[in-house]
Formats: C-alpha cells, structure tokens, sequence
C-alpha cells in the first residue's frame, strides 16, 4: 500500500472542440487542431476507511467491486496502482460537473475528462509528480484497456489545456503491447504521437454554438470511417496544416479557405455530419466575416466559428439564437 497520508485534494479538468482533422486523425499519423474549452468537471479526493467513488453523473456511488456506469473510473485506479506499483489507500473521490444541460450532453467533454481528472486527482492526493506526457499515456492506455475507438486527440488537448496540434499514434499496435509489456515498460517507448502547442497571433474571435441535440459520437464515427479515403486523408492533411500557418502567421484568408476545405470533406464524408442545426450553423456565416463549420463527430453538439469583426460577432449570434443555437463559449 501507498505509504504516505492521503492529502486532502481539488483539482479539475476543462473540455476540447476540435478546429480541424477530427475524422481523419483517427487514422494513425494524421494531425488535429483542437482547443482547449474551460468549462470544467472537477474532483474533490480525500482519505477514508473505505474506498468510496462518486459521479453527480449517476445517483449512487460504488467502491472497487467492478460497475459497469464506473468502469472508466475504477480502470484509472487500477492503472494508477500499476504504475505507483502498489496498492492504493481508501479514498474518497467524488467528480461533479456533468458538462451538459438539461441532461443534454455539449458535446466538449469526453470519457478522457473523466480519466484525466481521476488520475490529477490521485497524483494530488498521493503528492505524485506526473508529467503532461505521463498524464496522456497514462489516460491513453486506460482507455485502449476499455476498448475505446478514439484517437485520443480529446486526451491531448484536455491534457495541455491550450490549442493543440495532435499527430495520431497506431492505437491498435499499442493496444497489442499493453498484454506484451508492463506498463512501466510502455511508458519509456515512443509510441509515435506527437502534441504541440500552437500560438495564435491571428485577431479573431472564437465562438462554439450548441446545438442542444446529442450526437452519439462511437456511432458517428463507425458510420464516417469506413468512407475515409487517401484522397480525403492527404487533403485534410494539408487543410489542417494550413489551418496551423494561419493562425500561427496571423493570416485570416488562409484560415477561411483551410476550414472551407475541411468543412467541405466532413460534408462529403456523409450527410448525417450536418444536421439541420449545425447546417444552420455553418449557414450562419453567409455575409459576415467568419468561417464556421461542424466540430468533432458531428450529428448534432456544437459548432466553431470564428469572427473577425464586431458586427459579424453580433450578426452571428442573432442568427444563432434564432436557429435555437446556444452561444456557449467565446474566446
């Protein structure tokens, strides 16, 4: 067992909405532009005679005994006693903010809040020192151990908590080496991802509209990948990178016409992407100076734009309001 106390703890983790590359960096080696969106979940963590685990997203609270509405939480603790390699005390944690409204999910958040927020919790609690890059295998290979079919792009950015640059690794290779290897081994390899920081010095603002309809994103993405072609990887590939240049140049007519070109793909990839509501999103823009488009799977949670003049900020909204699209957040 752990040896020291038990510190009494707070922490929290924010939500991500990608900008560009969500469907295409499911395939191995491909980038996503992804920002960071504080609206948060947090935990509070303290010592306890026995382990207690509570979610304001259920009405009860479990123990270690395995739980299906649990799994994600119990499989953090099971990854964090491997990697302190002992067991850990009895805790208290308990994790409030559901990231939606209404029982209407928004759509930025993701089964990697919850991982991330649990191991912050323990590595607080337990005065461990985890690095952002231990932070994200460490999430990752919870996740791949639950059979999650992501890229684990949403992991990265909720990690870094800032805009990020996420190159995708081969999940199903590391999922192989999770029953080859211990995790400690794992964790001292290269697994081939690669996150970087992206500065902006583009003057823009950034809005996410909510639609209020919850896409169910495992589904959205089985139905999109079996249409991912090469021709649709290479183009969003460069559309992404664009995308990058743009905003790190300050260069608002290449960020129009890299998140046109993108918005374009997802439209092409399937019709069920732009729902009524997100099609009233993207329409939102005709006239204004903004490029909007659909963010993340798509079929319904939140859109992005952004706007580069106050009037076209306003316009905007009005639109959205009407069409029933909630502002959520602006940057």
């Amino acid at each position: 067992m752990l040896k020291q106390s038990v510190s009494r703890a707070r922490v929290k983790t924010g939500g991500k909405l990608y900008i560009a590359g969500e469907y295409s960096v499911l395939t191995p080696g491909q980038t996503a532009l992804i920002q960071f969106i504080p609206i948060f979940m947090s935990a509070e963590i303290k010592k306890a005679q026995t382990t207690q685990l509570t979610s304001d997203m259920f009405d009860y609270s479990v123990d270690r005994e395995p739980d299906v509405n649990y799994a994600l939480i119990q499989e953090a603790l099971n990854t964090f006693e491997a990697y302190c390699g002992e067991k850990l005390p009895a805790l208290d944690l308990s994790i409030t903010g559901k990231l939606e409204r209404d029982g209407v999910k928004f759509g930025i958040g993701s089964s990697g809040s919850v991982v991330v927020l649990t191991f912050k919790a323990l590595a607080a609690a337990l005065q461990k020192d985890l690095s952002k890059d231990s932070l994200f295998k460490l999430a990752s290979y919870t996740l791949l151990k639950q059979g999650d079919n992501g890229s684990m792009g949403d992991l990265a950015c909720i990690v870094y908590e800032d805009l990020v640059s996420y190159r995708s690794f081969d999940r199903a290779k590391i999922a192989e080496l999770i029953d080859q290897m211990t995790l400690s081994e794992l964790l001292e390899i290269d697994w081939g991802y690669h996150i970087s920081p992206v500065v902006s010095v583009l003057k823009a603002r950034f809005l996410v509209g909510w639609t209020k309809q919850a896409a169910i994103s495992k589904d959205m993405v089985k139905m999109a990948k079996s249409r991912i072609s090469s021709k649709y990887l290479s183009e969003t590939e460069v559309a992404v990178q664009d995308a990058i240049k743009a905003l790190e140049t300050g260069n608002k007519n290449l960020l129009k016409s890299s998140l046109q070109t993108v918005s374009d793909q997802l439209e092409s990839l399937s019709p069920n992407i732009y729902v009524d509501k997100l099609k009233k999103l993207k329409e939102a823009e005709q006239g204004l100076d903004v490029i909007a488009k659909s963010s993340g799977a798509g079929g319904g949670d939140c859109g992005i734009a952004f706007v580069f003049d106050q009037a076209s900020r306003d316009a905007l909204v009005e639109r959205w309001q009407q069409a029933g699209i909630e502002l959520l957040y602006e940057i």
